[in-house]
């Protein structure tokens, strides 16, 4: 009975031993992949080290290089915009060991490398020539692929506040007593603007602001929203057609009421009715009666008559 309860107690002592030695031995490191020829290891192996990225890789547009599991290695993962992942891993880390490492590229490196796969998108088609290009503006210097603070597009910072970056003017427009509500988040930049490049303009005798998108094929923006503005009408104003909107109005917010340009109504119709030229229109521009008494101040505000001064169906003077 003794020796049976002795035996059993070294047992019992034994296993402890083993059981301590067991847990105080680290585990055996996951083994890394093989690498192909090119040096392609697979996304696996970066989860060891870049666990952070990696846990929320999979809500990221880019998963699905991963997901679909169709990809060559050139394009799947973290090794479809990074490269071939040998040299890093056998390096034990470093930048420069990365074959495409973004925050050492230059801008013009890191626009070939996303438009490996995003040149197919129309919306990018003119983004070799877009200004923000030219004045090398990189993809990374707005969107943070790995910790974005949007989840659409993956943008670094709030849209609004990514522009700002730049933009310091158009931020204090914004601020003006009428403006568009983009501090409000009614709309973004993005709604009027394409930041990688506009087509070739079709309005404003070819003048007009940089990388301003077009609505439907070659009209102006604006129509998007002002969709009563549009026409095209009977009776055209010649300067809403040909000249575009940014004629009368300041689009990102004035002092003025409806974002004139001006205070006072005729002022501003005064810039082209001003009798300039000869006869009765001065360079075609219709000049005013003489009742048009503009002391009066019944004939300051030109669109009390002039109701449909965008453009009328019923009206050449664009009466009601």
């Amino acid at each position: 009975m003794i020796l049976s309860m002795a035996r059993a107690a070294t047992t019992a002592f034994l296993l402890a031993i083993c059981s301590a030695a067991w847990a105080q031995t680290p585990p055996a490191p996951a083994p890394t992949p093989p690498a192909d020829a090119q040096g392609f290891v697979g996304s696996n192996a970066c989860r060891v080290c870049h666990a952070d990225v990696f846990s929320t890789f999979y809500r990221n547009p880019h998963f699905k290089s991963l997901a679909s599991g169709d990809e060559p290695p050139e394009r799947t993962g973290c090794e479809g915009c990074h490269g071939p992942g040998k040299s890093h891993i056998e390096a034990r880390g470093g930048k420069t060991t990365i074959p495409h490492a973004f925050s050492l590229m230059t801008p013009k490196a890191v626009l070939e490398d996303c438009l490996t796969c995003h040149a197919k998108d129309l919306n990018r088609v003119n983004i070799s020539r877009s200004e923000h290009t030219r004045h090398d503006v990189a993809c990374t210097s707005c969107h943070s692929i790995h910790h974005p603070a949007t989840a659409k597009y993956l943008l670094a910072k709030q849209q609004r506040e990514v522009c700002y970056t730049c933009h310091a003017t158009v931020r204090a427009q914004f601020q003006m007593p009428f403006k568009h509500r983009v501090n409000e988040g009614f709309m973004e930049c993005s709604d009027c603007h394409n930041p990688h490049g506009s087509f070739a303009p079709t309005w404003r005798m070819g003048q007009r602001p940089a990388m301003v998108d077009q609505a439907g094929v070659n009209e102006t923006v604006c129509v998007k929203c002002h969709t009563d503005k549009r026409g095209p009408f009977v009776f055209e104003h010649a300067p809403v057609r040909v000249e575009g909107c940014e004629t009368c109005h300041q689009p990102h917010g004035s002092t003025n009421a409806r974002l004139l340009r001006r205070p006072v109504v005729f002022t501003l119709c005064l810039e082209c009715h001003n009798g300039g030229g000869s006869g009765l229109t001065g360079q075609g521009v219709p000049l005013q009666s003489s009742r048009h008494n503009l002391l009066d101040p019944k004939f300051q505000r030109c669109t009390t008559c002039h109701v449909r001064i965008h453009g009328s169906n019923a009206d050449e003077y664009f009466k009601r």
